[in-house]
């Protein structure tokens, strides 16, 4: 590798380097002694070393005088708090005078991606109001807009804007304890162990499973029954088409031999 290949890479590891390390925001705010309370609960809560690890960061200062409402806070909800206060992107005074002329602006901050933010907790808005003033405001529906810009403090294009406003922005419910979340259940097997029971399946909605009807029994056949009619004789069978004697002629002969045998009686009277 010849001289410059390796000037270049040295250029090249330099400007990475550079590029890494290019803020600390402790040692910034170190520089102005009314931000000493507001530096001190950065390092406290750790925000400190996750604003070095960006690239291109906005921080929204409060002096001692307007953070000393947040002392006495739980570590985790103070730094809930401030990382409100930090917007992922670099916007100076300038940059926000013109995002703000249509009132509808919003800024995503590191409490937005930390992922405990709910019902956009982890948005702010900026406007501009009549006076001219620059004001901030979560993007939480219903809040208002209760802090303003006061100065710039600290400009490095376009890695870091430290600016000062005037009061916390107010988030409703980010003192509140984040919900745990419950873990997801493993999904369920594509297959069954075996000896373990295996569920009846659930009759069809269309087709509704009908029970048997039982077997009909055959009727008993009584002793005393009346007799069937005899079979109807085939074509040609005299005997067979000869009909049954009738209780008729058995009363017409009856009623000849009463007669007759009164007609003797008669006749022997007659020959007395």
């Amino acid at each position: 590798m010849d001289s410059r290949a390796i000037s270049a890479a040295l250029i090249l590891s330099f400007l990475l380097f550079s590029a890494a390390s290019a803020f600390n925001i402790t040692n910034l705010l170190s520089q102005f002694p009314d931000f000493n309370s507001l530096n001190d609960f950065l390092t406290q809560t750790n925000l400190a070393g996750e604003i070095n690890s960006r690239r291109t960061i906005t921080i929204l200062a409060l002096d001692n005088s307007a953070v000393s409402g947040l002392s006495g806070k739980p570590l985790d909800v103070l730094r809930r708090i401030l990382s409100v206060h930090v917007i992922l992107d670099y916007y100076d005074a300038q940059k926000l005078a013109r995002l703000s002329s249509d009132n509808t602006t919003v800024l995503t901050t590191l409490f937005q991606a930390s992922g405990a933010a709910r019902n956009q907790q982890g948005f702010i808005k900026v406007t501009q109001n009549g006076q001219g003033e620059i004001a901030f405001g979560s993007a939480v529906r219903g809040t208002q807009f209760d802090s303003r810009l006061v100065k710039s403090v600290v400009a490095q294009p376009y890695n870091i804007c430290v600016l000062q406003i005037s009061s916390p922005i107010q988030v409703p419910g980010i003192d509140a304890k984040p919900p745990r979340s419950s873990p997801t259940p493993p999904p369920p097997s594509s297959f069954s162990p075996v000896g373990s029971p295996k569920k009846a399946p659930a009759p069809s909605a269309k087709t509704p499973s009908k029970a048997r009807a039982p077997p009909a029994k055959k009727p008993k056949v009584v002793a005393d029954s009346p007799a069937r009619s005899p079979p109807k004789a085939a074509d040609g069978d005299d005997d067979a088409a000869a009909p049954a004697p009738s209780d008729e002629s058995g009363a017409s002969r009856g009623s000849f031999i009463g007669a007759a045998a009164v007609m003797a009686v008669i006749s022997v009277f007659l020959a007395l």
